[in-house]
Parts: structure tokens; C-alpha cells; sequence
């Protein structure tokens, strides 16, 4: 993910400091000059784009790709950003899913990479073995979803959005997000139902 936070390439020192400053006022920040918001708003939310196109796609180098075309288009559009029209991240979530869903139309009969996650190294060889297992179970899990419940599981257990901002960012109604989350959890339990042993989960 280091990639991103060259897109663009902002200046040495910074603005105020990103944690006390919106999504918003950065973004009216960079267009209107200063190119060290660029750098907070990309740390702050690259990382975001990549994990929900992670999930989505199951594909690194796809992934990577979506997030940084989705920073792209909200550079483009910083200069005719008005505040308050819409929250940043809501647009961002949109386009990140919307170009996801461009890919799996091109190309949807496509092999889908296993999904790399961060090792932790304080954990014994064993252990990392098993995590990546249930990353790998639970990617291949997500990946068997609809495409509606997928996004809105991603969102919900993974981004840990709330639900009137998941209607907000794939336009439908807080009732049909909670019913896509709902239908997409039992599906996800009923795949994984056979390998709760085998990835060490107890019966809790």
C-alpha cells in the first residue's frame, strides 16, 4: 500500500494535524493548494479503499489498482468538492465499489489470488499458520457471496460502518442493508460451519 501515498506527490511538512481534521476539510485543503492534506487524506483513507477491494476482488494486484484509481478520482474532483454535500469516505466507499464491480464484469470467470494479510510476528509459526487459514477460509467464504451481500458484509463486519452509511454509499434503504448483512452472515456460517475445528474456533 506504500504505493499510494505518492498519488499526487505532496509536500515535505504537513497541515494541521490530519487526526484533528475532517475528511472534508482536507479534501477543500488540497484543492486549494495545499498538498500536504493529500498525504494525510491518502494515509488516512488509501489503506480503507484497498481493504474493501481486498475483500471484494481477492486479487492484491487488482486491489491495489482500485484503491489507487479511486484516490485518483477524488483528486479530480477535490476543486468541485462543496462541503457538506456528501461525506468523503461515503463517495470514496462508492467509487471503490463501483470500480470493483467494473472488473468482475470484464473479467468474471477470472481465478482469484489467495488474499495476503499482514503477519503478526509476535505469533508462534503454528499460529500464523492457522490465522492465514481462517483469513484464506473466510475470503474464500465471502467470495462464494452475491456480489449486494458481499459489499454489504464488507462494510458492516469488516469496516465496521454503520448501516444508514452503507445505505448512503450503495443507494438502498437501511432495511435492505440489514437484510443483505443478515442473508450474507448465513451464508458465511453455513460455509464455514464444516471447518470450525480445522481453523481452531471453539463452539462459542
Amino acid at each position: 500500500m506504500e504505493d499510494l501515498t505518492s498519488i499526487p506527490s505532496p509536500a515535505r511538512g504537513g497541515s494541521a494535524v490530519a487526526g484533528e481534521v475532517s475528511d472534508d476539510a482536507l479534501l477543500v485543503l488540497f484543492a486549494n493548494g495545499d498538498q500536504a492534506a493529500a498525504r494525510d487524506l491518502t494515509s488516512r483513507l488509501g489503506p480503507r479503499c484497498y481493504s474493501v477491494a481486498m475483500r471484494m476482488l481477492g486479487n492484491p494486484a487488482e486491489a491495489e489498482d482500485v484503491a489507487q484509481e479511486a484516490m485518483m478520482r477524488l483528486w479530480r474532483i477535490a476543486p468541485d468538492w462543496r462541503s457538506g454535500q456528501a461525506k468523503v469516505s461515503t463517495w470514496l466507499y462508492r467509487v471503490t465499489l463501483n470500480l470493483c464491480m467494473d472488473i468482475k464484469r470484464r473479467k468474471p470467470h477470472a481465478a482469484l489470488d489467495a488474499v495476503p494479510e499482514p503477519r503478526d510476528q509476535a505469533m508462534t509459526a503454528p499460529e500464523r499458520m492457522q490465522e492465514e487459514a481462517r483469513v484464506d477460509a473466510l475470503q474464500s467464504a465471502l467470495m462464494q457471496l452475491p456480489d449486494r451481500q458481499r459489499q454489504a458484509v464488507v462494510l458492516r463486519h469488516i469496516e465496521e460502518l454503520s448501516n444508514p452509511e452503507i445505505a448512503g454509499i450503495m443507494g438502498i434503504s437501511v432495511e435492505a442493508v440489514e437484510s443483505l448483512t443478515a442473508r450474507g452472515k448465513r451464508a458465511l456460517a453455513k460455509a464455514l460451519a464444516g471447518r470450525r475445528e480445522e481453523l481452531g474456533y471453539d463452539d462459542g
